[in-house]
């Protein structure tokens, strides 16, 4: 694992904008081939600001590892110490503009043992690279069916906040990229692991995954790897010891 000194030697040498995406600017990509595992430090003193061109974004979302095909449900579950959690993620046929993009609308509603603790609506658009990028969230959090919090919900532009790259056109293992960005609010992170993991989960086996890891310069602590499965999407997320499993994928499923 390099040290600090030599990983900000790392940094400054690789550091370079994604001069492929159309008008949406990336600056902020970190090329590390051989930190695998570390990063999860990782903090950036360059601004970032990422120039959005609504004519340089694309109808819906068919990047092949997060193809977002309104009417498709996909199922997770996992095992927590507090219960069973269960997410249903539904691309619905609304659309929303941020910033004069057109983003499709994903409900992301969140169960523990039955009762719903969290219900967000996300806001995603791909330009026309085929990177797909998150422009914010409305989200509620329930306790005993009572709403009792929106601290989760951003919106691009707004405060501060500004969208981020959640899926690339083209990933290549080593890649480190901004998903979301609120200083000192919001700041996820991911890189990439692989493109050929294979994985299986209740919903089936599949080979040739992109695996990732995410995490937060403000939760060092905290890191998640994510599968990927080309023309499915998400399949499996890890966090520590919790694993959370594609059970069931539902096609034309109503809003």
């Amino acid at each position: 694992m390099p040290t600090a000194k030599t990983r900000s030697a790392i940094i400054a040498v690789v550091l370079f904008i994604i001069g492929l995406l159309v008008g949406a600017s990336l600056t902020e990509v970190i090329d590390d081939e051989d930190d695998e595992e570390g990063g999860g430090g990782l903090t950036f003193d360059d601004p970032y600001e990422p120039v959005i061109v609504p004519s340089d974004f694309v109808a819906g979302v068919n990047n092949t590892y997060m193809p977002l095909v309104p009417g498709t449900t996909m199922v997770y579950e996992a095992r927590t110490d507090e219960g069973t959690e269960r997410t249903v993620v539904h691309v619905t046929n609304a659309t929303r503009n941020v910033m004069g993009v057109v983003c499709v609308v994903v409900r992301d509603t969140v169960s523990l043992d039955g009762s719903v603790v969290e219900d967000t609506y996300d806001w995603f658009a791909q330009d026309a690279e085929g990177n797909v990028w998150y422009f914010g969230e409305d989200s509620k959090e329930y306790e005993d069916g009572e709403m009792v919090s929106t601290a989760g919900s951003w919106e691009a532009g707004v405060g501060g906040a500004r969208p981020g790259i959640v899926m690339l056109a083209h990933p290549h293992v080593g890649l480190t990229y901004r998903q979301e960005y609120l200083k000192g609010e919001a700041e996820d992170m991911g890189t990439v692991l692989s493109l050929d993991a294979a994985v299986t989960v209740p919903a089936g086996t599949y080979s040739g995954a992109l695996r990732t890891k995410d995490f937060t310069p403000l939760e060092p602590g905290v890191l998640e790897h994510k599968y990927y499965a080309p023309g499915v999407g998400l399949v499996l997320e890890e966090e520590g010891t919790v694993r959370v499993e594609l059970i069931e994928v539902r096609t034309g499923q109503p809003d």
